[in-house]
Parts: C-alpha cells; sequence; structure tokens
C-alpha cells in the first residue's frame, strides 16, 4: 500500500493554481531535490495553498499538523557584555591611600592616571604599587 503525501500534493495543486509564482516554483524544485521543506517553508506553502479553493480541507489540516509537528527554533538572548577590564579595588585603594599621605608621589599619580584609563596592570607594577604601601603607609 502506498503512502499519501500530502505535501507533494498541496505543492501540484499550488503549481496548478499559480503556474507563474516564483517561491511555488522554488518549493517544489527544493522539494523534488531534497525531499523535504523547512517550516517556514512549509508555512509558506500553507499561506498559498489557504486561498487554493479545490485544494479538501483535510490536506490542509494535515499540512498544519505537519507544521506544528515541527520544532520552533528560539534564539537565546545575547549574554550582557561585560567591560574588557574590570577595575582592581584593591589597587585603587592602595593608590588612595598612597596619595593621601604622599600627594605628589612621581610613580604613584602614574599608577593612578593608569588605574583611572582602565589600563590593566602588570604583576610587577601590581608588586611595586604594593612595594611602596607597605613601606610608605605601614
Amino acid at each position: 500500500m502506498g503512502e499519501v503525501d500530502v505535501v507533494s500534493d498541496i505543492l501540484s495543486a499550488a503549481m496548478r493554481a499559480y503556474p507563474d509564482s516564483d517561491f511555488v516554483q522554488s518549493l517544489s524544485h527544493q522539494y523534488l531535490v531534497r525531499g523535504s521543506l523547512s517550516k517556514r517553508q512549509l508555512e509558506g506553502l500553507y499561506k498559498k495553498a489557504e486561498r487554493i479553493k479545490e485544494l479538501p480541507h483535510n490536506k490542509l489540516a494535515t499540512l498544519e499538523a505537519l507544521i506544528l509537528k515541527r520544532p520552533k527554533k528560539y534564539k537565546s538572548p545575547l549574554p550582557p557584555s561585560e567591560p574588557l577590564y574590570k577595575k582592581d579595588e584593591v589597587v585603587g585603594k592602595l593608590i588612595d591611600d598612597i596619595l593621601l599621605k604622599y600627594p605628589h608621589h612621581k610613580r604613584v599619580v602614574y599608577f593612578l592616571s593608569k588605574y583611572q584609563s582602565n589600563e590593566p596592570f602588570s604583576t610587577t607594577e601590581r608588586a611595586e604599587l604594593e612595594k611602596f604601601h607597605k613601606l610608605l603607609i605601614k
């Protein structure tokens, strides 16, 4: 017993109803080549087939069931963007402590400008800042 191919039947009815439609022709060609259509293509075919008067309602209902059976694709929202560089609060505290006691310390003023412009500190610069803090404050 042969299977009933509803999509093929609807495509051939649509080709007869809309012989000049590029959309229906491309759907028909793609169905012949690939053997299936995507969910969106089936939805477009359904919209065209709704306007065909001589098409039986049971075939439209079967096409609608095929469309509903297909999984719906959802796009997940983009993750929130994070800044490239997060300010290290410990470094900011060290700089503030030193500049409160020695406001014109050239190297620490340089570190402050670097900190305010969100430039990352190297490990040697961070060690140097911690050394200054240890020597000058404690």
